[in-house]
C-alpha cells in the first residue's frame, strides 16, 4: 500500500456504516478526491475534529483498494469566524456545493484550490458576500472553461450553472435569502 500526505479543505462529508465517514475533499495537488475515513464518528476518535466541513487540513493516506483511508490528519485552519455567523456558513456551503458539482475528481486544479480559499478567507472576514460569491462563480466557471465572456457582460450565474449541473443548486434559496437581508 502506498502512503502520501494532502493538503485540502472538507467541502462534503457523509456518513459510511456505523464509523466510518466518506469525506470529499478539494486539495491543492489532486484536486477534488473522496476519502474513506475509518471509525471517526466513534467517541474515542482523536480524528473527528480535524475533519469537520470547510476545514483546511494536511491529511496522512494510504491507497485503498477503491479510495484513500484517513491515517492521519492535522487542521492547519478551522475558519472559526467563518462558522459563527449563519449568513457566512450559507455562503460557504453554496461555494463548496459549486466546487463538488463542477469539478472533476482528480483532476490537478491548483488556482481553484486557491480560489476557494481566497473566497472562504473573504468570506470568513466579512467582505461584501453578494460580491465575493458573484466574483467566485464567474472566477469558477472561466477556470473549468464553461465561461469566456468579459467581466462587463451580466450573467445570471446561478442559472448558467444549473444548466450546466442540469439539477437545481441546493443552496440557492440560502443564497436569495442572504442576499434579500444584508
Amino acid at each position: 500500500m502506498r502512503a502520501f500526505k494532502l493538503e485540502g479543505i472538507v467541502i462534503k462529508r457523509k456518513n459510511y456504516g456505523e464509523t466510518d465517514r466518506i469525506l470529499t475533499v478539494f486539495s491543492k495537488n489532486r484536486g477534488k478526491i473522496q476519502i474513506k475515513a475509518k471509525g471517526v464518528r466513534k467517541i474515542s476518535s482523536r480524528r473527528s475534529g480535524h475533519i469537520e466541513l470547510l476545514n483546511y487540513c494536511i491529511f496522512n493516506l494510504h491507497q485503498g483498494k477503491s479510495m484513500p483511508i484517513l491515517t492521519e490528519v492535522e487542521a492547519r485552519e478551522d475558519f472559526y469566524n467563518l462558522k459563527q455567523n449563519l449568513k457566512k456558513i450559507g455562503l460557504a456551503y453554496h461555494v463548496c456545493e459549486l466546487v463538488d458539482g463542477l469539478c472533476a475528481e482528480n483532476q490537478e486544479t491548483p488556482e481553484i484550490f486557491l480560489l476557494l480559499g481566497r473566497t472562504l478567507r473573504k468570506i470568513s472576514k466579512g467582505e461584501g458576500s453578494k460580491q465575493v460569491i458573484k466574483q467566485f462563480e464567474l472566477s469558477l466557471l472561466k477556470l473549468l472553461g464553461f465561461y469566456s465572456r468579459s467581466e462587463g457582460i451580466e450573467l445570471n450565474t446561478h442559472e448558467f450553472i444549473e444548466n450546466i449541473l442540469e439539477r437545481k443548486l441546493k443552496s440557492k434559496q440560502v443564497i436569495l435569502q442572504l442576499y434579500a437581508h444584508p
